[in-house]
């Protein structure tokens, strides 16, 4: 199981590649980009901050209790802090199964889970100036 918060580029060949196994025939990635617009105005970019020890501890947590009820083979997690500009990925997600179905939903619900209980913060900037923190879950899913 792959966790980690990091500062640089999420290389998400490499999660993908560190889930993939011969008893899996369903890999789901999932990538959270940074789009131009949020609730109708321009973004510039964002930032994220986290308390690391207590993110990647809720990361493994939530990665292990996904791996129970579906039944996956591997998970693996890596969410960037620091800037981001617009197309960087701020989280990248790999989930790996016997099948399709479990693959994909617990990815979902993984995601939804990450973005409600672990300590990750996002401040996004706005083109026309400012910047606000937002909670992660009350952006659009």
């Amino acid at each position: 199981m792959e966790i980690r918060l990091v500062t640089e580029p999420i290389d998400y060949h490499a999660l993908v590649d560190s889930v993939r196994n011969h008893a899996s025939g369903a890999v789901v990635l999932f990538l959270g980009t940074v789009r131009e617009m949020s609730e109708g105005r321009a973004v510039s970019g964002l930032h994220y901050e986290a308390y690391p020890a207590m993110a990647e501890k809720k990361l493994a947590e939530l990665a292990g209790e996904a791996k129970r009820r579906w039944n996956l083979d591997r998970v693996g997690v890596i969410h960037r802090c620091g800037e981001l500009g617009l197309g960087d990925v701020a989280v990248a997600l790999a989930t790996a199964s016997p099948h399709r179905a479990e693959a994909f939903e617990a990815g979902r619900w993984l995601m939804d889970s990450i973005k409600e209980v672990v300590p990750i913060w996002k401040r996004e900037r706005w083109t026309e100036g400012g910047a606000d923190w937002v909670h992660p879950a009350r952006a659009n899913p």
